[in-house]
């Protein structure tokens, strides 16, 4: 299934890389200036050739989007950890709890750290 849906996505893709190749630049030419240049206005006309081209290039875009999104959860063989671990954490052993000093009596103060001497002048 993976397969086939990976199969269809670069045909897509591919179709769009044609139709964008086919629009007209800013400069006029491409397959619009050739349509006008031939002489053929008359029955496609070169407006509606650049309205075909551009409303094919939104859907084969959109196409393109879904089939690679159905793609990822078509992939064989995957398998979801509840929490994935990087390589550090697996090699880091179990460390010991935390040592914790025991309170202080209820009556006393903790003591305020020393102060460095500030240097004579």
């Amino acid at each position: 299934m993976h397969v086939f849906i990976v199969i269809v996505g670069l045909l897509a893709s591919i179709l769009l890389i044609g139709v964008i190749l086919l629009q007209s630049p800013k400069s006029g030419s491409g397959l619009t200036g050739g349509i006008a240049s031939l002489g053929t206005v008359q029955t496609l006309g070169v407006r509606r050739t650049g309205d075909f081209l551009s409303k094919m290039t939104a859907i084969l875009a959109a196409a393109v989007m879904v089939i690679c999104f159905i793609a990822e959860f078509t992939l064989p063989g995957r398998t979801v950890k509840s929490a994935p671990e990087s390589v550090m954490q697996q090699n880091i052993p179990a460390l010991p709890p935390a040592q914790v000093p025991p309170p202080a009596p209820a009556g006393t103060v903790p003591s305020a750290p020393a102060l460095p001497a500030l240097p004579a002048k």
